[in-house]
């Protein structure tokens, strides 16, 4: 009888199967994280926040969560109409031919990570969508572990805030803009040139791109440990079907392209109305119009994309419970004060030079609590830019610090990847503990930049 010989695993592959297993037994699923975040900074904020009293607590808990419902109805919509406009017959041809580029499980890990990351630092929402179809393409063409090819997507999203769309850059470069901190406390309006284009943080971006294919790459399960897609649990949607035979009015209507075609024209006419300056088209609403016009052109017909929305809708559940949880959570802490006492702590102990790097460790942190870029520059930036003209440190500098700390955490922050995994249909656990690495090597790379570029 013949012995089988199980080969030692490496120190790589002990690393990476024990931090999977530590988020698995230790992160619940993300709606019940959400709960257990806002007991937390509840009694955080009854310990040494400022304004606290337990009216106080409830009325920004209550005012939050119902003031992120346009905010979780966006998401969900990018989620919805992403997954719709990626199963449109002529985009499921062209994600054929972009996997079939990636002949082994590497080089297709390294082909989702730069789409994703170059995706995203122009337009942060379609980088979002991208990371969980292309991973689901792939996986439906080659055998690989499945959570690890969502992550090395979902990784990408990591220089998401230091781009273009990041709601930071755009809201400093808007003179008037309610969120615009540095004008109002400084009077300077900063340029993209300011924050985007400076080698601080240009620098740690490019060689994100050069190093993590090869650290992804390096975190791969191997063959006989991958855990792959499950297409019986996650079907995609079964595309729509025209009747055959004579057809009554209302289905002349469903099944006739003069619906797509007047719709589409209507948003084509939007988006070249932006692209003149008519009229405002940007962030995640332009993201949505974009997608839509596009879904209901590419399938041909209304019912053809009324159908696969509603198969990309049953994904959204657990979305619609979480956000309202974190709204609460970022009302709770803007109406006590919570982020102040946090962000001062980090301003007592910096110096003109470090303030940007301090900033960015604090970021790091509010970025669990308040995860949305736009509310936690709400809340962080009032503090963090007297601090800077106070200590005559650099304002794009503390300014970007905030917008990298967001964008590192987020790759352990449940509230984004659970659109992700929505998407993909994948345990979000399994996927945190690939990205944990992700996080570390961004951190590094950032926090490094902020203290040798500046």
């Amino acid at each position: 009888m013949t012995l089988a010989v199980t080969a030692p695993r490496s120190l790589r592959t002990r690393f990476t199967e024990n931090t999977i297993a530590l988020f698995e037994r230790t992160i619940p699923d993300p709606f019940v994280l959400a709960m257990f975040i806002t007991l937390i900074v509840a009694a955080v904020a009854w310990l040494v926040a400022p304004s606290f009293s337990l009216e106080t607590l409830l009325g920004g808990w209550y005012k939050g969560f119902f003031a992120i419902f346009t905010f979780a109805l966006q998401i969900t919509l990018v989620l919805v109409l992403g997954n719709a406009l990626a199963h449109a017959p002529i985009v499921q041809r062209f994600f054929t031919r972009i996997v079939a580029l990636a002949r082994t499980p590497a080089q297709a890990g390294a082909m989702i990570f730069l789409c994703v990351a170059i995706t995203s630092f122009f337009n942060w929402g379609f980088g979002l969508v991208l990371s969980a179809l292309l991973a689901r393409e792939i996986a439906k063409r080659m055998r690989v572990d499945f959570a690890w090819l969502v992550a090395a997507g979902f990784s990408g999203w990591v220089v998401w805030a230091g781009g273009l769309s990041s709601s930071i850059v755009l809201a400093q470069t808007t003179p008037g803009n309610p969120m615009n901190v540095v004008q109002k406390l400084s009077g300077q309006v900063l340029s993209v040139n300011d924050m985007v284009f400076t080698a601080f943080n240009l620098v740690p971006t490019l060689a994100l791109l050069v190093i993590m294919p090869f650290v992804l790459a390096a975190l791969r399960p191997r063959d006989g440990d991958a855990v792959v897609l499950d297409t019986s649990r996650y079907p995609d949607p079964a595309p729509s079907v025209r009747p055959q035979g004579p057809r009554s009015f209302a289905q002349f209507l469903e099944y006739s392209p003069l619906g797509s075609i007047a719709i589409g024209a209507l948003g084509i006419a939007v988006v070249a109305a932006s692209f003149f300056g008519k009229l405002q088209f940007s962030g995640v609403n332009g993201v949505i119009t974009v997608m839509f016009t596009l879904g209901v052109l590419l399938h041909g017909y209304p019912m053809a994309y009324a159908e696969a929305v509603k198969g990309a809708a049953r994904q959204s559940g657990s979305m619609l419970l979480q956000y309202p949880l974190y709204g609460g959570i970022m009302g709770m802490m803007e109406a006590t004060g919570l982020p102040g006492v946090i962000a001062k702590g980090f301003v007592a102990i910096s110096t003109a030079h470090t303030l940007p790097f301090w900033s960015y460790v604090c970021s790091m942190l509010v970025t669990f609590l308040i995860p949305s870029g736009g509310g936690h520059w709400a809340v962080q930036g009032p503090f963090g830019i007297p601090a800077a003209m106070t200590l005559h440190a650099s304002l794009p500098a503390t300014t970007m610090a905030v917008a990298m700390g967001e964008q590192v955490s987020n790759m352990l922050q449940p509230f984004w990847a659970a659109p992700v995994v929505a998407m993909a249909g994948v345990g979000v656990q399994r996927v945190l503990g690939f990205t944990f690495v992700t996080f570390l090597v961004a951190a590094v790379a950032y926090g490094a930049a902020l203290l040798l570029l500046v």
